[in-house]
């Protein structure tokens, strides 16, 4: 396989990585709220088996989307639904904090028993996995084949992207979650980045289901363009920047207040 085609995988890789990763970080705090109810020693369990049925259900979803990756409804319903999601989510955090009320007003007896609890963490872990998927398809669909056989009716090279993004966002949800909380906190700009990141995927999952060959309404070789991966690549940068610096700003900002408090205090 050429270096070129093997860095450009990498690079798709290591976005998807810092994507889940951010994602899971608030869908930790969402599984975290389901089962505060349990006694401590099941929670675990309760994660556990709600997590092993999200890795099926993952690798069973991505088996059969190969398969409807190249039809161009299936490729709008997930150009919109990444664009919705993300307006949806940005407009939460920004005007209502949702997330936050979430927390604060969820009563931990009202949660149910064991088995309850755990269908609640399966059926979360699923809507977390469309989410998932569905980046990782609209981030992978560009790349250039591979000599790898295809697997269902993707090829090989982007079924394994797509598959190794869903896999390590299973596994920084269940262990490296607390760190992106940890971040989170400390630049709360990213997590309205992360999913206006993922706005900016649903625009690109567009562009590419425009350019299909039934619709055509924009040419499929802009699709596939240098011109347009660099367009792309550089306004999720800037968006991925923006995000940090804003949140440095807030930090530096609540910094010197509390500074300046503590002068008038003594």
């Amino acid at each position: 396989m050429e270096l070129s085609i093997l860095m450009e995988y990498g690079w798709v890789l290591i976005i998807l990585v810092a994507l889940e990763g951010l994602l899971a970080a608030d869908n930790a705090l969402v599984l975290a709220i389901i089962v505060k109810g349990l006694p401590e020693e099941k929670r675990k369990k309760a994660l556990f088996y709600g997590l092993a049925g999200a890795f099926v259900f993952r690798f069973a979803s991505l088996f059969a989307i190969s398969y409807l990756v190249d039809v161009w409804q299936v490729q709008a319903i997930g150009a919109i639904y990444l664009l919705y999601m993300s307006i949806n989510h940005i407009i939460r955090k920004t005007a209502k904090g949702k997330t936050q009320e979430m927390v604060k007003t969820k009563d931990p007896r009202k949660t149910g028993g064991f088995w309850s609890t755990v269908l609640k963490v399966e059926l979360a872990d699923m809507a977390f996995a469309v989410d998932s998927i569905l980046a990782a398809v609209a981030m992978s669909v560009v790349l250039p084949q591979t000599p790898l056989p295809d697997i269902g009716g993707l090829d090989g090279g982007k079924f394994l992207v797509i598959f190794a993004g869903g896999v390590i966002g299973l596994v920084i949800m269940r262990f490296a979650a607390n760190l992106f909380v940890k971040l989170l906190e400390q630049r709360p700009g990213l997590e309205i980045a992360a999913f206006a990141i993922v706005g900016w995927v649903g625009v690109k999952l567009a562009i590419y289901t425009l350019s299909h060959p039934q619709l055509t309404i924009l040419s499929e070789a802009f699709a596939h363009s240098t011109e347009w991966k660099i367009i792309f690549y550089a306004v999720l940068a800037g968006l991925a920047a923006t995000g940090w610096f804003f949140s440095k700003g807030r930090k530096t900002k609540s910094s010197h207040q509390e500074q300046k408090s503590a002068k008038q205090a003594n």
